[in-house]
């Protein structure tokens, strides 16, 4: 985890952007505003950029202050830092209190059955077949058989098997699922070691199941009051819709009752945050079942910062040397059969459609259009590098049961692109001047994005291509993030069996971290469809692929932000950012009149529809959460002014007009500050 520095591209975007402010602070100077108008707006300005930080409501008194918080409560207790699996500690009090939670579940349940029960990013869970379905109070019994057990301080016991004496002693307990992990275990290694792990002693308490560890010396050294058991869910045995339907119970498991404290905190901030419900609530977006699932309805709201997101991204990528590409939404069966995806990737793929006797399939990846695009020419050494970018619309076929508002749909959109260039090129066209990790930096943090974990990750056992261009592209994966001076883990053959990558995730304003960026060699689509270039002696040499997506799902990224920020868009990113609110039909003309010219200088401006009172008018822009709100009334007619108000608290004061457009066009134009973390 790292804090970004400043950004080379962004320093020069903030440099135009100051000399801009100067131009506006001589201008009003010389039309000799009141400078306790100019200075409430200067000042005012840093916070119309800032995406909200969690818990930063505030009421100024005035009419526009949202009024859900209440200003004498006292500030929130400092947040208790969370430990990760990285800590071994931590890991293996997940693992034993899976295992107690099963022991405690078999004794009380004579019916159920175990299957699997690992421990997850926050906490673990267990699988059981029951002809019953577990019920809310469950929990609550298995939770208080679960401190009994971890108050009698059984031992946890290692025992290794032969493979005979595991099937015999899985039999005799009568547990199918056991043995049919026994058998995919010598499946995939005879030589591996059998081992299970005991709870309490022969004869006593004894429980066990199949298992490598790690586990703690005894069920006293968990903390019981850092334990809870938060759900009950449905699982299909090995994640096959055709096997059994088993019941997956959740739970959650710390260090200390305080860090258990903070998670269930963060988990209710969470679901204050849930993007599908703030999507719904502001309008953003829609899932009709009518249309099928996992099929993104953007409206109008929603649209506004989806084209704002693609505007930025177009303007980012010209600045940076890419040229943008349109490409088929399908394709002949036999490309996909060429690129592979049709042999390894036909679970992901919906259907072939037959189309004057030819196989056709809608695409799932973007990436073998633009390797066709550069087959289409013949090309030089001295055409490289090439940079093609494209927002691409994909489509893949998931479960229904996986589909989960934006995060995980069946169309999306990419922001793939694709750099083909020499060998000698590649470690400058990652960490080059503006290039692949500067680019990523600038667009992640211009949406308020700075804090992340990177992971490279190297070659696996089974790879194509040879181990000197393994070799030399991981060198370079690693000299650039070097260069960059970013802290990275290496995840050792983990990488695509096409080529290293880097994994770039992004935390968001509640600590929790997404999948976003990824930067991957691919040395299989050039081998496949035969790329290559004339080379300085007049030969032929195949290019390197670098493959690359920042926001990686348009749709994904956009459910992130909503989350992060709760639906409180940056100014330069609200759907709407200035609403006015006329006392009366009577000051309508002039509010339409207004946001005429605050709409002809790029300002997301509009009236209030009317017909309800001042009072209802100011509530109904604080659930639509717009930053900025204008009563208008006979003053503000009469001086042709507009009082500016920031919802959340504080105010811009009263400012002409054409000030006001000045004003709020400057702040649109400045980047993000960093959202704050808890």
């Amino acid at each position: 985890m790292r804090l970004l520095p400043g950004l080379s591209l962004g320093g020069f975007l903030m440099s135009a952007l100051l000399a801009r402010s100067a131009a506006l602070n001589a201008a009003a100077a010389a039309r000799r505003l009141p400078a306790s108008t100019c200075g409430r707006a200067a000042a005012a300005l840093p916070r119309l950029l800032a995406a909200p930080a969690m818990g930063s409501r505030r009421c100024s008194g005035l009419r526009m202050a949202d009024q859900s918080a209440v200003a004498e409560a006292p500030a929130p207790p400092a947040p208790v830092p969370l430990p990760t699996n990285a800590n071994e500690q931590l890991l293996r009090i997940r693992h034993s209190t899976a295992h107690v939670m099963a022991m405690a579940v078999q004794r009380l349940y004579k019916d159920a059955r175990v299957t699997i029960g690992p421990w997850i990013e926050k906490g673990f869970y267990y699988d059981f077949d029951r002809p019953e379905p577990f019920a809310e109070k469950d929990l609550r019994r298995i939770k208080k058989e679960m401190d009994k057990l971890i108050g009698l301080k059984l031992p946890f016991r290692r025992e290794e098997l032969s493979f005979d004496e595991a099937k015999a002693r899985i039999e005799a307990a009568d547990e199918p699922y056991k043995l049919e992990i026994l058998d995919s275990i010598v499946a995939k290694d005879p030589d591996a070691p059998i081992t299970i792990f005991h709870i309490g002693e022969p004869g006593k308490a004894n429980w066990w199941d199949l298992c490598a560890g790690p586990h703690v010396e005894h069920t006293g050294q968990l903390p019981k009051d850092a334990i809870d058991l938060e759900s009950i869910a449905g699982a299909y045995w090995r994640g096959d819709e055709a096997r059994p339907m088993l019941q997956r119970i959740y739970g959650t498991a710390w260090e200390s009752a305080e860090q258990l404290a903070e998670h269930r905190r963060i988990q209710e901030e969470a679901k204050r945050r849930d993007h599908r419900a703030l999507g719904k609530q502001l309008r953003l977006f829609s899932i009709q079942q009518e249309a099928g699932g996992g099929l993104v309805f953007w409206h109008p709201r929603g649209a506004r910062v989806r084209r704002l997101m693609e505007d930025f991204w177009r303007e980012a990528h010209t600045a940076g040397g890419y040229e943008l590409l349109y490409t088929p939404h399908m394709a002949s069966l036999d490309l996909w059969k060429t690129s592979g995806h049709f042999d390894f990737y036909a679970d992901g793929m919906f259907d072939q459609m037959e189309v004057e006797g030819a196989q056709y399939q809608i695409k799932p990846m973007n990436c073998p259009f633009h390797v066709l695009t550069y087959k289409d020419e013949k090309r030089s050494y001295r055409d490289l590098p090439l940079r093609w970018a494209e927002l691409g619309t994909v489509y893949r076929y998931e479960r229904s049961g996986t589909l989960n508002g934006l995060f995980r749909v069946r169309g999306f959109t990419q922001d793939d692109a694709h750099i083909f260039c020499l060998p000698e090129q590649l470690a400058d066209e990652i960490q080059g001047p503006t290039r692949v990790l500067d680019l990523t930096e600038t667009i992640l943090t211009k949406f308020g994005f700075t804090e992340y974990e990177v992971m490279l990750s190297t070659r696996p056992d089974k790879a194509v291509g040879s181990d000197e261009i393994w070799d030399k592209a991981t060198s370079a994966l690693r000299e650039a993030l070097g260069a960059k001076g970013w802290e990275y883990d290496v995840d050792e053959g983990g990488g695509a069996f096409y080529g290293p990558k880097i994994d770039i995730k992004i935390r968001d304003a509640i600590g929790r971290l997404w999948q976003c960026s990824t930067i991957q060699c691919d040395f299989n689509l050039p081998q496949r469809f035969g790329l290559e270039y004339v080379s300085p002696d007049g030969g032929r040499e195949q290019p390197i692929m670098l493959h690359r997506a920042i926001f990686g799902s348009l749709e994904r990224f956009f459910g992130v932000l909503i989350e992060s920020t709760a639906g409180d868009f940056p100014f330069w990113l609200a759907p709407t950012q200035l609403r006015l609110l006329p006392v009366s039909d009577d000051y309508r003309p002039y509010c339409d009149a207004a946001v005429a010219r605050l709409k002809a200088a790029g300002i997301r401006a509009e009236v209030d529809p009317g017909g309800r009172s001042v009072g209802k008018q100011i509530k109904v822009a604080n659930q639509d959460k717009v930053p900025i709100l204008s009563v208008v009334g006979e003053a503000e007619v009469g001086a042709n002014a507009l009082k500016l108000e920031m919802r959340k608290g504080g105010e811009l004061g009263e400012l002409p007009l054409e000030r006001a457009i000045e004003v709020l066009a400057a702040a649109a134009e400045k980047a993000v500050e960093p959202i704050e973390a808890l």
